[in-house]
């Protein structure tokens, strides 16, 4: 049904001074400058090797102007959207009607780049707050024009999502949407007893839904946390980002065997971030 994590939306008031802070931490530029007219937004895209990251602005009025504005008044800046993919997204409604949900009609959207002037086309399905639970969600299939790649991802550069973070105040009710509804496949569900909640990990297109769950009592809700970026050589990417100026945590031993780490402590755009690199074993 769903089967990939197609890209993150963040929301930015700058476009310009967060595209040249994002393609500085990431060693590579943007793919794609372009607008979505009919949504009064503007967008800057980096493409990696499993997903892609838009970088989004209010430009006039519509839809995505407000998203974005609302997401800046109450948050800040930072993650705004988490949007999952579907091959066949008449299909996949299909499937959720079957299972008694409710929502409106696909929608279509389409986005123009400003240097080549090419057009992508793509269909939406906008979820109920029964299954986004507080996240800004919706389903995409991708139907005309392709995204460009980079030309190359140095050892330096940034080449595909490691995981996001989420953080909910119920686990159940979390793991009866992703797994049960949206056909994710939850590959492990652990307790924490050093801090009294648990941590989910959902895999799909070779990255990872990280959920850290702790119950409180109050009106459930999810809501987007932070990011972990995958290089290849975190002590080259340490060294240039240095150089570039951002204030970074030494290199150290990961939590998980066989991984380097460090924190990316500026111009993220209020994200936590986070750099890996998985050792040989």
């Amino acid at each position: 049904m769903i089967n990939k994590l197609d890209h993150l939306i963040v929301s930015v008031e700058n476009i310009s001074e967060a595209e040249k802070n994002y393609s500085k931490l990431f060693g590579i530029d943007p793919v794609w400058r372009g607008e979505h007219s009919e949504l009064g937004t503007i967008n800057s895209i980096f493409n990696f090797n499993n997903t892609y990251f838009e970088l989004l602005a209010a430009n006039g009025d519509g839809f995505g102007a407000q998203l974005v504005n609302k997401s800046i008044e109450e948050n800040g800046e930072g993650l705004t959207g988490i949007v999952l993919g579907s091959e066949d997204l008449e299909a996949t409604r299909d499937q959720l009607l079957e299972q008694g949900i409710d929502f409106g009609n696909i929608s279509l959207g389409e986005g123009k780049d400003f240097d080549s002037g090419n057009i992508r086309r793509w269909k939406n399905l906008f979820l109920p707050d029964n299954l986004t639970r507080g996240l800004f969600s919706f389903l995409i299939e991708h139907t005309e024009g392709d995204l460009p790649m980079p030309g190359s991802f140095p050892a330096s550069s940034v080449h595909k999502l490691d995981h996001v973070v989420i953080n909910t105040n119920d686990p159940e009710g979390f793991i009866q949407v992703y797994e049960k509804t949206y056909g994710i496949r939850l590959a492990l569900d652990q307790t924490v007893e050093k801090w009294g909640g648990r941590m989910l990990f959902f895999r799909l297109n070779k990255t990872t839904i990280e959920v850290i769950a702790k119950e409180d009592g109050k009106e459930k809700q999810d809501k987007l946390w932070g990011l972990a970026w995958d290089v290849e050589d975190l002590n080259a990417t340490h060294t240039r980002l240095i150089k570039e100026g951002f204030d970074i945590t030494p290199v150290k031993e990961g939590r998980k065997p066989n991984t380097l780490v460090a924190t990316v402590k500026s111009r993220t755009h209020n994200i936590p971030t986070l750099l890996i690199e998985h050792l040989a074993s």
